[in-house]
């Protein structure tokens, strides 16, 4: 018996899996199948759309279909599927039996920042619990497709999930998102958040089952992880210790991890809690610092702050206070602002939500204050998420907006985002990657005009626009920044031997004095080239490290 995983991506507030990451969704369903004695195949929405694959899902015995978006983003290494090509898939597919799971069964989120119920759809099963235990009872003759998995379950399936990983497009520059934990450790719980709808109250993994799962990853070729698969990172643990941070089993973790896969390359996290942070100083300060000992470089951690306004946190059920927020901050590039080859440990960053209960302008205006008075205290912050407030059915601000209307309009919300965009993150960026830091293995993804535009794996990596078009894995040296974006050159570059339009990329270097450079090759030593450079332009050259070696 055949078995075919669609995977159509899934977001979730402590979930991702649009490549190049992998969800652990797809990867526990894949182990309860190969446990079920099938054979496993795996494909991608883009793959499908891309090469015309709808047909072959009548190949198969089995279609299971995974896809589900409960947060607003944008996606550049895929798209997550839609409601129609999930109706166009399944009505196409006569051959096998037809099982949808993921957040798609609940909900998606559409244009505007709503949220649609599914249609009637062809599926045979909609699975509302967990796929993995859906298999797992569907094999015993018992089919529950409301069952959900406890992690005796998980950490069974988990380790065989591997089987998948090379079947995907992106592999080998592929990342893991890990499960750590379900749920939210807060006492009571933000008014938009699907977390504690969709898994409940905190409930972490063993670190000995996490393990055991990372070395078959390993094993299979992956090399890069991410501890995003739990809501507060800080909180792992806690519910084995009492309620409160366990610095000892974060230790266990981020050095077993180095055991069990001892050649990563990507070893990041992503969400925690700033207020957490704040209330458990001491006990987090060396969580941070065990995660920055084992981590690798450009690390972040995700902070839900949400908003700065203090009436918005509290109509929305949001702990904590802007200077609490700050103070988590500070701590954060305190201990994980150290620079291995020119980038920062660890990071904080920050998620800002537009559109929240009780939100006006002075609440955009604040939003920007604060993020302006992090910037000129001199703190960095890797990135600054800016989404608008998606209404989820389930949650409280769903029910609220059901009678009332957002006081804000859209163009405010897009005024205060490009000021925060033209203002903090340009500057914000030239500090985080000054000109002249090397990126290790940039890895292209799209070509768009003159550029190539690619990313490392990791997490929330920066956008590099690349002169010429390329397809390797590349090293790159930064040369100028943009909003949200960088431009870099081949590493090491050699000005003898770059192209026009990799001069032109330089700062101080247009397309005359470009020309000028390449009619006038090759240059034998630096006096030569002082003749006709500008001095600002030849502090440029040095601090990218440029040489006059003929390639």
């Amino acid at each position: 018996m055949k078995a075919l995983i669609l995977d159509g991506y899934v977001d979730e507030p402590a979930v991702f899996g649009v490549p190049p990451y992998i969800s652990p969704y797809v990867r526990y369903l894949a182990g309860a199948l190969v446990l079920a004695g099938l054979e496993v195949d795996y494909i991608t929405v883009d793959r499908m759309r891309k090469e015309q694959l709808w047909e072959i899902v009548n190949e198969y015995d089995y279609l299971f279909v995974v896809a589900g978006i409960t947060v607003p983003g944008r996606y550049k290494g895929g798209t997550p599927l839609t409601l129609g090509e999930l109706q166009r898939i399944l009505n196409l597919a006569r051959k096998p039996l037809k099982i949808v799971g993921g957040p798609i069964v609940r909900g998606y989120s559409l244009r505007g920042g709503t949220v649609a119920k599914l249609p009637e759809i062809s599926a045979d099963y909609l699975v509302t619990g967990d796929l993995e235990a859906f298999v797992l009872s569907y094999f015993r003759g018992e089919p529950d497709p409301t069952a959900k998995s406890d992690y005796e379950t998980i950490d069974m399936v988990a380790p065989h999930g591997a089987v998948i990983l090379r079947k995907h497009p992106n592999f080998p520059h592929i990342i893991c998102e890990i499960e750590l934990s379900k749920g939210c450790e807060r006492e009571t719980f933000c008014t938009f958040c699907t977390e504690p709808i969709l898994h409940g109250r905190l409930i972490s993994r063993k670190v000995s089952s996490i393990l055991k799962e990372i070395e078959s990853l390993y094993k299979a070729g992956c090399r890069a992880f991410r501890f995003g698969r739990t809501a507060n990172i800080l909180a792992y643990g806690s519910d084995m210790n009492a309620g409160k941070p366990s610095p000892e089993i974060i230790e266990e973790l981020y050095s077993g991890t180095r055991m069990v896969a001892p050649s990563l390359e990507v070893l990041h996290t992503d969400n925690a809690n700033p207020v957490y942070l704040v209330k458990h100083e001491k006990e987090c300060r060396k969580i941070v610092e065990t995660i920055v000992r084992y981590n690798t470089p450009g690390d972040v951690f995700s902070f839900g702050v949400e908003s700065f306004d203090e009436t918005v946190l509290k109509r929305n059920n949001i702990q904590g206070s802007p200077e609490e927020f700050l103070r988590a901050v500070f701590i954060v590039n305190e201990i994980g602002g150290k620079r291995v080859e020119g980038i920062p440990k660890l990071l904080p960053g920050i998620n800002l939500i537009f559109g929240l209960s009780g939100e006006t302008e002075q609440t955009l205006e604040k939003d920007y204050l604060y993020l302006k008075k992090i910037l000129d205290d001199g703190y960095l912050l890797r990135r600054i998420n800016i989404r608008k407030l998606l209404v989820y059915p389930g949650t409280p601000v769903y029910e609220y907006f059901k009678t009332r209307k957002p006081k804000i309009k859209s163009h405010l919300h897009e005024k205060w985002k490009r000021k925060i965009r033209e203002e903090i993150d340009h500057e914000m960026l030239k500090r985080v990657f000054p000109v002249g830091t090397i990126l290790r293995k940039v890895i292209p993804e799209y070509v768009e005009g003159k550029f190539t535009f690619g990313r490392q794996l990791g997490s929330y990596p920066i956008l590099v626009g690349i002169p010429g078009v390329h397809s390797d894995v590349m090293d790159v040296v930064i040369v100028s920044h943009g909003e949200r974006s960088v431009t870099a050159i081949p590493y090491p570059p050699s000005l003898n031997s770059m192209s026009l339009e990799e001069l032109t990329a330089i700062p101080g270097i247009g397309q005359a004095l470009a020309r000028k450079i390449i009619l006038n090759r090759p240059f034998r030593n630096w006096s030569e080239l002082e003749k006709i450079i500008p001095p600002e332009t030849m502090r440029v050259l040095k601090k990218i490290d440029i040489s006059l070696q003929q390639v």
